[in-house]
């Protein structure tokens, strides 16, 4: 086959390819050159075969179950081996940021739901905590208490996806039921709270919409117990297991130089040896008041950075996160769970950014203030967005099957990319 330089533009007539440099097997006219040095027998016959091809283009999405959501992602392969791959978002845009500006800043709080919806109660707090650093308000230490418990509970949910969908897209369909029977519980727990299980508006500026309710406390305790012998059961199906170890092992291998250069935080960051968190960075609520561990990549079962990795991370995530609620379990004290604000809320004129680590990264809000009940603007930082930026990197050079694996080792979730 010769190689060609570049593949032609769709609709334009086909080049010859260069002469390959080094090869005497053409001509100046660029035909083949006989294979044989030596004279063919009366009954021999020489046959060349004279294959050029191109790269084919083809979609993976917007509506492929193994991208997540509405990503289209156009690959470009030759054969079985991507060679390029380039990410269309904006599917379900909805312009979450310009009505930030639209509305009151209470009432911009259902849409920060809307973001990574299976990481609600994280994207209440990261909102309420950047206009509380405008507002210089001091929040009950009890309302911070139970945002701690609530924003790992709601970790670990978001990661007990990840992990059923993970083997759901490499064909394992058994993690996926087993994640959702522990996810079910976490999702009873917030409608006990909040009376919702999925887009919750609990976390809100000043503390938390209400106390929590006679007994929940001690149920949380109870799935903590529950849950770390749950979690050994979710280590023995997939990740020891050899077929899903040769699916994920040195596979879209991502370096600790393309980690930085391509902005990845969270799981991705992290499993690329790098540890980074900002609960520990740079501690906010009560983070600086408990004992957890950061968990990095290994490169245990391959290559540091590997898809194995950024799924081990989460992996042991979420038993760091179980962790952190006993510890809040432990020290919270009765008290009040809202600050005292007016109802007409006007947040004093300035801007503030604040970043909180979400289940997929650095989810960070900026606003600016004028004074008045509304934002002059308003703007998000998705870990899913930047995360993705990554593919058009990790793709080539991996098999077409591999291109799944790649991508649910990022664990985007589209509602976050296109705000």
């Amino acid at each position: 086959m010769v190689p060609s330089s570049e593949t032609p533009a769709r609709g334009a007539a086909a080049t010859l390819p260069v002469k390959p440099a080094g090869q005497g097997d053409y001509d100046e006219d660029f035909n083949l050159k006989p294979k044989f040095a030596t004279p063919l027998a009366r009954n021999e016959r020489e046959m060349v075969m004279d294959v050029r091809t191109q790269d084919m283009e083809m979609n993976m999405g917007p509506q492929h179950p193994s991208t997540h959501g509405v990503l289209r992602l156009l690959l470009r392969v030759d054969g079985e081996i991507v060679t390029g791959a380039v990410p269309y978002i904006g599917y379900i845009h909805r312009c979450a940021e310009k009505i930030g500006e639209s509305v009151e800043w209470i009432q911009y709080l259902p849409y920060t739901d809307r973001y990574d919806y299976l990481a609600a109660m994280n994207n209440n707090l990261g909102y309420s905590m950047a206009v509380e650093k405008l507002l210089g308000i001091e929040i009950p230490e009890r309302a911070m208490y139970i945002r701690t418990i609530c924003a790992e509970l709601n970790r670990i949910g978001s990661h007990l996806i990840a992990f059923g969908t993970y083997g759901l897209d490499l064909g394992a369909f058994t993690p996926f039921f087993y994640s959702f029977r522990e996810r079910e519980w976490i999702l009873s727990l917030f409608e006990k709270i909040c009376g919702a299980r999925l887009t919750y508006s609990y976390i809100r500026i000043g503390g938390v919409f209400n106390d929590s309710p006679p007994g929940w406390l001690e149920e949380v305790a109870a799935f903590c117990n529950d849950f770390e012998e749950k979690w050994k059961e979710y280590n023995d199906l997939l990740s020891e297991n050899s077929i899903f170890v040769s699916r994920t092992a040195n596979v879209g291998v991502i370096s600790v130089e393309d980690a930085l250069a391509f902005g990845l935080t969270g799981p991705c960051l992290r499993g690329s040896g790098i540890a980074y968190d900002l609960r520990k960075a740079q501690p906010y609520e009560l983070y600086n008041k408990f004992e957890f561990d950061i968990p990095v990549g290994s490169g245990r079962k391959g290559t540091v950075g590997d898809c194995w990795d950024r799924y081990d991370v989460r992996m042991q995530e979420m038993r760091e996160s179980v962790k952190i609620v006993r510890q809040c379990l432990a020290g919270i004290q009765e008290g009040p769970t809202l600050a005292k604000l007016s109802a007409a809320l006007r947040v004093p004129a300035g801007h503030a950014y604040v970043g909180i680590e979400n289940p997929r990264g650095e989810l960070g809000h900026f606003v600016i203030s004028g004074g008045d009940k509304k934002a002059i603007r308003l703007r998000v930082r998705g870990p899913s967005f930047c995360n993705l930026s990554i593919l058009p990197k990790a793709l080539p050079g991996t098999m077409l099957a591999d291109a799944v694996a790649v991508i649910g080792s990022i664990d985007i979730v589209l509602g976050e990319v296109d705000r």
